[in-house]
């Protein structure tokens, strides 16, 4: 559907229409016996899920325990296969047999241990893939059986009857039948009855003590025209101001963080200490809890599902807000991890969300067939002059205001790193978001940063230029950069 190249920024933008998929998600309210159904359609999931990992891992500890005992390589147990249709194929044939299926598997959808059966495949296959080394990010450990306790109750159906009703207040799902929604699908049921969409699978979850039906659908969009297309907006996240927007045109926009958690945590704080006043569950000695301590943690559950709820939408209208405007958006890849690690930060930055906020721009660019810029982790886009370009050695966080030793330029630090990922724009070389310094082919050092900071020696206080601070002029330091282009570590922007 779209088209990816840097001859998006600056061209003239006709809208076409596409197929995208898509997710509409409506809350749930059924009814007594139908709450009963989606809880066994999702623990027959499990069940299916549990079963697949012990049917698969026991044909490999078999053989381990062959082994063990010197029997050869041909004469072990037989791989089992993990694909989705063996597993089913495997499953229909003992269902009927099983004692742990035979009493009660008529009961529920075929799609229900179909989710689980499904699930039980791209585990293993995601571990697989990891253990080849074809996956980024941790090693994916062996697929292990889900706890009755911890799972998570969802169930997804893609064949039967999965219909909209068109009162735009009741839904139709295969073997539970015509529950009601909390909220209206006419948004979605007039799409339907135009012929602009289809419904390929649903799937019910529960979160947050409600039931939610969440419909993938196949639908028609068109890919609209920003305002300014041939604008360049650098995005800053931060927690003072949840952003900082600095466009190629110079302009400076600041969007203030809401800071939801912080004005519900004096509730918050009240309804915990009620919640553990009361008789709770104890597992190590089977106590249940008391009617009280449900009611006070499903209070407590509601507020941190407000709180949940307001960040969602605050996220969704800024950055709806950048994508609208601006025909190409550069953001930082930010060690969102890392900095959750800092107990003196960790609360407000969980409460920003700057991993969601990449997620939208990213993907809501493509809508509009826009650019999305990810700057490197070690980019220094707050510690680089937006004037001259110098870099510093050191800015610790505590220091809010950018100073230049060369230029004397003095910016608030964040509205600084705005300019600097919005100049950073010009040097994209594609549209996936590389970009590199035109000047020194083979090498991406963006304004000579590099992964290590530079270290003055000691008693020297003054550059080549006799400025004080050791600083260095830009061809100053594109020369000595040439000259140690074998010594310093490389890195690329994508």
């Amino acid at each position: 559907m779209f088209e990816r190249g840097e001859g998006q920024v600056g061209r003239k933008y006709r809208p076409q229409s596409g197929r995208v998929v898509q997710a509409y998600k409506f809350a749930l309210d059924p009814n007594n016996s139908q709450e009963q159904a989606l809880r066994s359609h999702c623990g027959a999931a499990r069940a299916a899920y549990n079963w697949a990992v012990s049917w698969v891992t026991a044909s490999w500890w078999q053989r381990k325990a062959e082994a063990s005992y010197g029997i050869g390589d041909d004469e072990l147990t037989p791989w089992r296969r993990w694909s989705l249709p063996a597993l089913r194929k495997e499953f229909n044939r003992i269902k009927a047999a099983d004692p742990r299926f035979a009493d009660w598997w008529q009961e529920n959808s075929k799609e229900a241990y179909n989710t689980g059966l499904a699930n039980a495949a791209t585990a293993f296959d995601n571990y697989s893939r990891s253990k080849q080394g074809k996956c980024k990010g941790p090693r994916v450990g062996i697929p292990r059986r889900k706890a009755k306790r911890k799972a998570r109750l969802t169930c997804r159906f893609t064949i039967g009857i999965i219909r909209i009703e068109s009162d735009g207040r009741h839904v139709t799902l295969p073997r539970l039948g015509t529950v009601r929604t909390h909220e209206p699908t006419f948004k979605l049921l007039a799409r339907i009855q135009a012929g602009t969409a289809r419904v390929l699978s649903a799937t019910v979850r529960h979160e947050r003590g409600r039931w939610f039906v969440s419909f993938q659908v196949e639908t028609a969009r068109e890919i609209t025209r920003v305002l300014r297309p041939d604008v360049a907006v650098g995005v800053d996240l931060g927690i003072k101001h949840l952003a900082v927007l600095a466009d190629s045109t110079g302009e400076i926009r600041y969007e203030p963080n809401p800071k939801h958690l912080d004005g519900a945590l004096k509730l918050l704080r009240f309804q915990s200490r009620r919640v553990s006043r009361r008789q709770g569950p104890d597992r190590r000695v089977g106590r249940k809890p008391s009617e009280r301590w449900e009611k006070a943690n499903r209070e407590r559950n509601k507020l941190h599902y407000r709180v949940a709820n307001l960040r969602t939408d605050a996220v969704h209208k800024l950055t709806t807000r950048v994508r609208v405007e601006y025909g190409t958006v550069v953001v930082e890849d930010l060690n969102v991890a890392g900095m959750l690690r800092n107990e003196r930060l960790a609360r407000r930055v969980a409460d920003a969300g700057f991993g969601e906020i990449r997620r939208q721009l990213t993907y809501k660019g493509q809508r509009n067939a826009c650019r999305t810029v990810v700057a490197d982790r070690w980019y220094p886009s707050s510690k680089t002059c937006s004037g001259c370009g110098a870099v510093k050695a050191k800015l610790p966080l505590r220091v809010r205001v950018f100073t230049c030793d060369v230029c004397g330029l003095v910016m608030d630090r964040d509205e600084n790193a705005a300019r600097n990922l919005a100049a950073l724009a010009a040097t994209c070389t594609t549209g996936t978001g590389a970009a590199g310094d035109q000047d020194m082919p083979g090498v991406s050092k963006p304004r000579g940063a590099d992964h290590k900071t530079r270290h003055q020696r000691p008693g020297r206080n003054t550059g080549r230029d006799g400025r004080a601070g050791g600083a260095t002029l830009p061809g100053q330091r594109q020369e000595e950069a040439r000259d140690r282009r074998q010594d310093t570590e490389v890195f690329t922007l994508w």
